[in-house]
């Protein structure tokens, strides 16, 4: 058996092992029932099983939940439509999101899977500074599947750049040279040459 703070108590009966546990105001676990001996321990249970729970809610928490939207187009898709599909695209990528793009054939479009393919290509050109292909197109039965991954990071850091290069612009008056003036001579010094010198009044 083994005590509340980890100590080895040993080997005792289970009625004093109960007994223990009833002094000590705790519950008896099995905390290795296959063990020879089995091993028991001293704890409060209660306590331990709300521990548990909030050290897996916590490691929830800190998981990343990557979050995968489905966006579906044909092979013949109209202008205006594929507009819309980009935007929709663009838009998942800016909040982080994979996108699982999905053509899909019908028909004889089964035959030309070449045109799904340049759609997938023409997307993934569209929105490269948003996002990367995580995964290559390829056929699934009657569909073309690429998935995209956004550029979270290479995104955070174009915003700092763009944040770091603001320029200040020099004060008007910083920027115009002070005015400056010749110094008058003192009384005592001797006038230029060619200067009036006032006389005795």
């Amino acid at each position: 058996m083994v005590g509340p703070k980890g100590e080895q108590i040993g080997i005792v009966s289970i009625n004093d092992a109960l007994k223990l546990a009833q002094e000590a105001d705790l519950d008896l676990v099995e905390v290795a029932p296959t063990a020879r001996p089995p091993v028991a321990k001293l704890m409060d249970y209660g306590k331990f099983k709300y521990e548990a729970a909030v050290k897996a809610r916590e490691s929830r928490k800190n998981q990343t939940q990557t979050i995968v939207k489905e966006i579906k187009l044909r092979p013949k898709i109209d202008p205006h439509d594929y507009g819309t599909k980009k935007g929709h695209v663009e838009r998942f990528l800016k909040a982080g999101d994979k996108v699982k793009v999905t053509i899909m054939f019908r028909g004889r479009e089964q035959s030309r899977p070449e045109l799904g393919f340049r759609l997938l290509q023409r997307l993934a050109g569209d929105v490269e500074e948003l996002g990367f292909v995580e995964s290559q197109p390829k056929q699934d039965g009657r569909n073309m599947i690429m998935v995209i991954g956004p550029h979270r990071k290479k995104n955070e850091a174009k915003a700092h750049a763009g944040q770091s290069h603001s320029k200040s612009v020099p004060s008007p008056r910083s920027a115009a040279p002070a005015a400056t003036t010749a110094p008058e001579p003192a009384a005592n010094e001797p006038a230029a040459d060619g200067a009036a010198v006032p006389g005795p009044a």
